[in-house]
């Protein structure tokens, strides 16, 4: 946003789409990572919320089926006080704001109040959910025309439906909001003369991985969906077209489809690992549970480089280590120079990426990613006599410098980070693993596994299951009672097979 902004800030009505992340306009994602204050709704997907940052002040207004905790006129209030303050707002819609998501009311009320504003048009439900579960709103052998209507209305009214004009309706008709009306729903088609052998569906949750489907014939399609637990969000789809759904569905065929995975990697890594479960089908919810901060002191590292032609090697056992050491660089007018002639270990394929990224080739890495293979690995190059620098986190692997030690070299272990947990303000991880909805959690490291468990203390780990990249990973999950998974390398690539694995486990058991 613009720091130059007016007294009085601004609102931007942002259609959130259906739940898939993927399927959030590239402005809506910008203006979220962007954000003073995000307001959102319940139909909103926790894994975009996730996503999207924790940067701006999150307000739930959620309403549900029968239950509205804050009214429309409160979220009207809100969104002209926090603009008033100066801030940015996003005010974010399942789907698209302007299709029964009243969002055509709440801009008058800020045009009233003086408040500028801008919409960003969203991904509709209407449209997105039965492309996902394999129907096409609209087909040149089946149907012509596509029919949105609001199934939802007002506690003890009729929804006031012609159901004589739709049921003569040769298109496919679209209910949003209609599950706790579909008996009414399909008494109004039958009764109005619709053929009781139409094809119809109740999709549930749709673009996310707990979507479920039920076809049925119009005449069955109440009793189906109930004996199926059909519950909101669900959307109702009558017509021809539901014929071919079992035909072109794809997103079951996905290998991960129907996962929920929890991504605990840090911040400015955790996009990379979400990305690639995504496109093998997961919903992912990105909560980092530790942030890697610089330590204030940074006497140590200003010390090292007053001569750092003393040093043999440098060993990074981190992104983290890579990009707070050349930061510092970066801050006191450092360059790749200072290190001529200075040879560079790292741990791990990320940690060799981000090294390369600022122009650096790797001398050393070991096939096991771990402080002691490290370790035996510089061993093995001699080092008796030689003095090394090891930028790393404060709580760093505690055999790595005794065995360089007891090796004859001299090490300036240097901390030049610290991890701190982090609180997920948009999702209740507690709740979630509580009541089953997250299929397994990433962890890349045993810090993360550590924010993790501080975060949801209080819960019983062993309903979880741990995606772990390496052995000590897995030992620190361990020590909490999860049930832990080692990926058969200590990468990003390896990890997401491993989330594959877990899935047909789950499917065998």
């Amino acid at each position: 946003m613009d720091d130059n902004r007016q007294t009085c800030g601004k609102v931007w009505l942002v259609g959130a789409g259906p739940g898939d992340i993927g399927l959030l306009t590239i402005k809506g994602y910008g203006l979220l990572k962007e954000a003073d204050v995000i307001v959102y709704d319940h139909l909103v997907g926790r894994s975009l919320l996730t996503a999207a940052g924790e940067h701006g002040r999150m307000i739930n207004v959620g309403k549900e089926a029968g239950h509205h905790p804050v009214a429309q006129e409160r979220i009207n209030q809100i969104l002209v006080e926090e603009a008033r303050k100066g801030n940015s707002v996003v005010r974010l819609k399942g789907g698209d704001p302007f299709l029964f998501g009243r969002g055509g009311e709440e801009l008058q009320v800020l045009r009233d109040n003086g408040i500028p504003f801008e919409v960003v048009p969203g991904v509709t439900s209407s449209l997105a959910v039965p492309a996902y579960q394999g129907i096409p709103v609209t087909h040149r052998e089946y149907a012509s025309s596509v029919h949105i209507i609001t199934g939802h209305k007002k506690k003890d009214e009729m929804s006031g439906l012609d159901y004589n004009i739709l049921a003569r309706l040769k298109g496919t008709l679209v209910f949003l909001m209609g599950v706790t009306a579909l008996g009414e729903i399909q008494t109004g088609l039958l009764g109005a003369g619709m053929s009781p052998d139409t094809p119809a569906a109740v999709l549930q949750e749709g673009t996310t991985a707990r979507q479920k489907k039920v076809v049925a014939p119009l005449k069955d399609l109440g009793q189906k969906a109930g004996e199926a637990g059909i519950k909101p969000p669900a959307i109702i789809v009558v017509g021809e077209v539901c014929r071919i759904s079992d035909q072109l569905s794809w997103y079951e065929e996905l290998p991960l489809s129907g996962m929920r995975i929890l991504v605990t990697r840090p911040r400015e890594h955790v996009s990379e690992t979400a990305d690639k479960l995504r496109r093998k089908g997961a919903e992912v919810l990105e909560v980092p549970a530790i942030a890697t901060v610089p330590c204030t002191d940074r006497s140590g590292i200003r010390e090292a480089f007053e001569h750092p032609e003393v040093y043999s090697w440098i060993v990074f056992t981190s992104q983290a280590g890579v990009r707070v050491f050349f930061d510092w660089m970066s801050e006191n007018d450092r360059d790749v120079r200072d290190l001529h002639g200075i040879q560079i270990a790292v741990i791990g394929e990320g940690t060799k990426k981000a090294l390369w990224e600022r122009g650096i080739r790797a001398d050393l890495m070991p096939e096991v990613y771990e402080g002691e293979a490290l370790a035996e690995a510089l061993i093995g190059r001699g080092i008796q006599g030689k003095r090394i620098l090891i930028p790393r986190a404060a709580k760093g692997n505690q055999m790595l410098v005794p065995m360089l030690e007891g090796a004859g070299a001299e090490i300036d272990d240097l901390p030049i980070y610290e991890t701190v947990y982090q609180e997920c303000q948009s999702v209740d991880l507690k709740e979630e693993i509580t009541r089953g909805r997250i299929d397994c959690v990433v962890f890349t490291s045993a810090s993360t596994v550590d924010g993790f468990a501080a975060v949801t203390k209080g819960i019983d780990h062993r309903r979880v299951k741990a995606a772990c990249i390496g052995r000590q990973t897995k030992e620190r999950a361990c020590r909490y009672g999860m049930k832990c998974y080692t990926a058969e390398k200590a990468t990003i690539d390896s990890l997401v097979e491993l989330t594959e694995r877990i899935k047909a486990d789950d499917k065998e058991t």
